[in-house]
């Protein structure tokens, strides 16, 4: 019975899905897959942006951090909402000034050519395992709940999930995202309420027995002020505040959307809205995890000791009920999709914009139109590929490994545009000509690019050996710093300009 009701709210969500994507504009050229023309509304974008971070590992693994760090992952996400301030005062200015289509475009107008790939390399990597690393959670648990007990085998799911998502993605391209990502946040929500009230229910709780439950449980706890801890606050805000200005700003996956609105302060806007609406939706998530344990604690069962498997566990067990099996698998579904269909389009626009070149003016169109489905076919299938890798070594809390690899992967990222924007007076002008390059520090970023994550993976390796200190998110920081330093020990200046062919 319960895998026929995924199965049935899968079909309707999947179909809810196809009719939105049908309903939008199909992309009549590149620039319309890559920007929608530049007109999409500021509060459409700001509404679907939240499904796409949010995602479905939040879903299943936000609730499940309650037992070992109680709600004090929101003062985490404090320090998100100020990251968000920091990106709509001081990137999205930048990326508007400088009409990108692919925002590593301004490292090679500061740096050079070698230095835009590096960034998008660098970016590629991050957001091809990350989102990778996301679908695949909610592929095993969307497989547990339907495929497996029909006898499919694990990679018929992906398949199938990753199928759906490249064929309502390939017509439109950010036009879709935009609209589809609108429709899975309202699912999304509409899906964790309601396990919420489902749980709620089964305790017997009234709205403010729920809030009563949620402060005097142990796991209640929000803020920590243990200087030493990992929980500390200053740590978590800081923390929070930097991973939100590399994993939305510096990313071309959260930006592509915001680039398509028509004016800078719609922009601006859709931001503040979207960082704003991030603190109490993950309220929502951390205090279901708190009534889930209460509920497994009154009725005695037995829970997972990883924290990903309680949601599902509870929901194929049959002790939340059967009527919560069609919630939770529309929001898993709606998470998970709304994340990697905007990761895939992300990365064919990357590809083809800072690799390919396809925005030259020597590329035909047909070319570039060919190309980019190409390239949208094989990101598809790397997705696969990731994810096979991902089943075959297993995978623990599959949020926090996110949040350690971004401190590798995006830290260079960091280093480099807070070098290049610090450094460069004409960024900080509203109406300056474009940052200038510099050749002999571009041919040099790449390597130290690829040198910071290693001196940093160093470091994290000694420092519990040598000073009994574990690092947390702060290695996003660090490697940043290991990136910035060389730049200034070379003395980077804007001393020439990048020719029209480095764009």
């Amino acid at each position: 019975m319960t895998s026929q009701l995924v199965l049935a709210a899968l079909a309707v969500y999947i179909l809810l899905l196809f009719f939105a994507a049908r309903s939008s504009k199909p992309a009549a050229n590149n620039d319309a897959f890559f920007r929608a023309g530049r007109r999409s509304p500021w509060w459409l974008v700001a509404f679907g942006m939240i499904g796409a971070s949010v995602s479905g590992v939040s879903l299943v693994s936000v609730p499940g951090w309650v037992r070992t760090t109680g709600m004090t992952y929101l003062q985490m996400c404090a320090g998100f909402f100020a990251g968000y301030l920091v990106i709509a005062a001081v990137l999205l200015p930048l990326y508007y000034r400088l009409r990108l289509t692919s925002i590593y475009a301004y490292l090679g107008l500061r740096f050079g050519p070698k230095s835009r790939r590096t960034g998008a390399a660098f970016f590629l990597l991050s957001k091809l395992t990350g989102a990778a690393a996301r679908l695949y959670l909610a592929c095993i648990v969307l497989h547990e709940l339907a495929a497996a007990p029909l006898g499919l085998p694990f990679p018929a799911t992906v398949g199938i999930v990753l199928l759906s998502i490249f064929l309502y993605t390939r017509r439109g391209g950010i036009h879709t995202i935009v609209r589809t990502d609108a429709l899975q946040t309202l699912c999304l929500i509409v899906a964790t309420i309601a396990l919420v009230g489902v749980v709620a229910e089964k305790m017997s709780l009234t709205p403010d027995a729920i809030v009563a439950t949620i402060s005097r449980s142990p796991m209640g706890r929000v803020f920590d002020w243990d200087i030493h801890g990992q929980q500390f606050f200053g740590r978590q805000f800081i923390n929070g505040m930097f991973i939100t200005i590399v994993m939305t700003g510096l990313d071309q996956d959260m930006m592509q959307k915001n680039l398509t609105c028509p004016r800078l302060r719609d922009a601006k806007k859709d931001m503040c809205l979207y960082g704003a609406a991030f603190l109490p939706l993950n309220l929502l998530f951390l205090s279901l995890g708190v009534l889930l344990y209460s509920f497994a604690n009154n009725e005695g069962i037995l829970l997972p000791t990883e924290g990903d498997r309680v949601l599902p566990y509870l929901v194929s067990s049959g002790a939340l009920g059967s009527f919560v099996v069609f919630p939770f698998t529309i929001g898993v579904a709606a998470a998970a999709l709304s994340s990697a269909d905007s990761a895939i389009t992300a990365l064919t626009t990357s590809i083809c914009v800072d690799f390919l070149g396809v925005e030259r003016k020597d590329y035909g169109e047909s070319r570039a139109e060919s190309h980019r489905h190409r390239v949208h076919l094989l990101v598809t299938i790397a997705f696969a590929l990731c994810i096979a890798v991902f089943h075959t070594v297993g995978n623990g809390t599959v949020i926090d490994t996110i949040y350690r690899m971004a401190g590798y992967t995006y830290g260079p990222l960091l280093g480099l545009y807070a070098y290049g924007i610090t450094t460069d007076k004409l960024a900080a002008h509203k109406h300056a000509a474009p940052p200038h390059a510099n050749t002999r520090a571009d041919a040099l970023i790449p390597f130290i690019a690829c040198a910071a994550p290693i001196a940093c993976a160093v470091l994290d390796y000694l420092a519990p050996r040598l000073w009994h200190y574990t690092f947390s998110y702060e290695l996003l920081l660090i490697n940043a710093l290991f990136t910035i330093l060389p730049l200034m020990m070379i003395k980077v200046n804007n001393l020439e300009r990048l020719n029209d062919s480095a764009l």
